[in-house]
Formats: C-alpha cells, sequence, structure tokens
C-alpha cells in the first residue's frame, strides 16, 4: 500500500504529509484553506477537492482535523467511507471526545474499512520533524497492516488498545497533565519574575532538575523570549483538549482538581488572547502582579 491520504493540512497535518512524502508514499490531501493547499502541492502532494475524491484514491487516510464533528463529516456519509475500497484504513490522528470515536467506530462496522483511533502527542515540531508519539487502538491486522504509514509520521507508536475512544481516552489523559505542567510553569515563572530572578537562571536551574521536561523547557522558552504567537501550540487546541478531559472526567465521576484550575487559565487566556498561543497565559498572572519573566 503506497497511496495514503491526509485531510487537514494545518500545523499537523502538513507535518504528516511532509514526512509520508519524504518516506516515498504517493500523498493525497484535502483541506478547506487554498493556501494549505498550494503549500501542499509545492512540497511534492497532490490536491484533492474532497473527501470522497481522496478516499477512492487511497490506500490509508490519516484524518487530523479540529473537532469530532469535522473527523464523523469527513469520514462519515458522503466523506471516506462513501468511496474507500474494502481493507482500506482510517487513521483518526485528531483528537476528539472518545465517545465521538466510538460513534464513528460503530458507523464503520460493516463496510470493510479499517479504524484505527490514534491521536497523537508532540505538537507542530513533532508533526514536521515526524518523531510523533502515536496513541493507537485498532486490530492487529489494521496495526500490521498499517504499520509503514504510522512509522512514517512518528517515532513511538503505542498499542493502547483495539476499541475506538481508547486512544482517545489515553490523549485525555495525558493531556490532563501537560495542561497542568503547563499553567504550573506559568505561575512559577511569575514568582521567579516578582522576586527579580533572571529567566535565564530559572531556565537553567528548572530544565537540570527533576522538573525538566519538553513540557517545562518549552514553556518556559517561550516565556523568557516573549514569544506568545506562531510557535506551533494554539491556545484554542489546549482549551479544546482541557475540555475533553474535564468532559470525560464528569462522565466516569473523577475529580481533576489541578486540571480544573489548569482549564480555567486557559479559558481566561483563550478569551482575552483568542489568536496566541499557550504561553499567553503566564501574562494574565503577570499583569496581576505587574513583573514579567525575561531572558
Amino acid at each position: 500500500m503506497r497511496n495514503v491520504g491526509v485531510i487537514g493540512l494545518g500545523d499537523m497535518g502538513s507535518g504528516l504529509a511532509k514526512n509520508l512524502i519524504k518516506a516515498g508514499f504517493s500523498v493525497r490531501g484535502c483541506d478547506l484553506d487554498e493556501q494549505r493547499l498550494t503549500d501542499f502541492e509545492a512540497m511534492g502532494g497532490e490536491p484533492c477537492p474532497s473527501p470522497a475524491a481522496l478516499g477512492a484514491v487511497s490506500d490509508a487516510v490519516f484524518v487530523m482535523v479540529m473537532n469530532g464533528t469535522q473527523a464523523k463529516e469527513v469520514i462519515l456519509g458522503d466523506g471516506l467511507v462513501s468511496t474507500m475500497s474494502h481493507g482500506s484504513g482510517v487513521i483518526l490522528t485528531a483528537t476528539i471526545h472518545p465517545s465521538e470515536a466510538r460513534a464513528i467506530g460503530a458507523a464503520l462496522e460493516g463496510t470493510g474499512l479499517h479504524l484505527i483511533d490514534s491521536p497523537v502527542s508532540g505538537g507542530y515540531p513533532g508533526a514536521q520533524s515526524g518523531t510523533l508519539a502515536l496513541m493507537a487502538a485498532g486490530t492487529d491486522e489494521a496495526l500490521e497492516e498499517f504499520r509503514p504509514m504510522m512509522e512514517a509520521v512518528g517515532k513511538a507508536i503505542h498499542r493502547v488498545g483495539e476499541e475506538p475512544g481508547t486512544g482517545q481516552t489515553v490523549k485525555a489523559c495525558l493531556q490532563t497533565l501537560i495542561g497542568s505542567i503547563f499553567t504550573a510553569t506559568f505561575e512559577a515563572s511569575v514568582l521567579a519574575a516578582k522576586a527579580g530572578v533572571k529567566g535565564q537562571v530559572i531556565y537553567d536551574v528548572f530544565s537540570s532538575s527533576g522538573a525538566g521536561s519538553g513540557v517545562t523547557n518549552t514553556a518556559l522558552e517561550n516565556i523568557i523570549d516573549r514569544q506568545f504567537a506562531e510557535t506551533g501550540s494554539h491556545i484554542s487546541t489546549m482549551h479544546k483538549d482541557l475540555t475533553i478531559a474535564l468532559d470525560l472526567a464528569r462522565e466516569l465521576g473523577v475529580p481533576l482538581f489541578t486540571a480544573s484550575t489548569a482549564m480555567q487559565l486557559f479559558q481566561a487566556g483563550k478569551t482575552k488572547h483568542p489568536d496566541s498561543d499557550n504561553w499567553v497565559v503566564a501574562t494574565l498572572i503577570e499583569e496581576i502582579v505587574g513583573a514579567r519573566l525575561a531572558r
């Protein structure tokens, strides 16, 4: 199988497409944004006018849209399911509600299509470099069949289960942790700023300590360099992911004290700075205390 499709060619989907092309696959793509299609064609891909047209010429299709409603629209009805051949695969890399992934899986039963529920982690840098972590739920047959495509876009493919929705559940758990680490880092950076500590000192200490991680380090770097937009980590995405996590927690009766606070901070940031990235939340706390962290 060499023909692969990508639906959604934004920050994440464009990275999938780039690395699939690099791996030697014939890649077709679909997006509502004409500029994204132009950029995709420039990298060696072939634009398609619709999900149905894409499905007709693809052995497997990555679905990297923003939400569950969009995922259902491009997969079901007049979407991929209407044209993809028996034995083809839909690789759902978008982050959506687990219940939405289960609904898509139920709708695909009896169609002959394989669904791999596989949200990803690694953000824009991981997507562009082909080093994403995939949380894949699917049958042994599907995971074996479509592993080469998944290996082209990720460095770690975790088998998290078989049933649709399992991958999304694991991603929701992960995002509660990442969102909480982000907001704790924001608060620590403002505490340091108010105390008069230099940003470089905080970064050097944090990054070499037990608290150091890709999540913490990236947040601190963007704060002390005052980079609050166009870093590939839009605030709307984390806000959406925390919403999914808290909805799941409510369904299961699980209290998430820290993640709930993180969600409120991201809600405030999204309300005041809707076009900015995650790190802009730190500026809300900076404004309260009248200090900001700089390198």
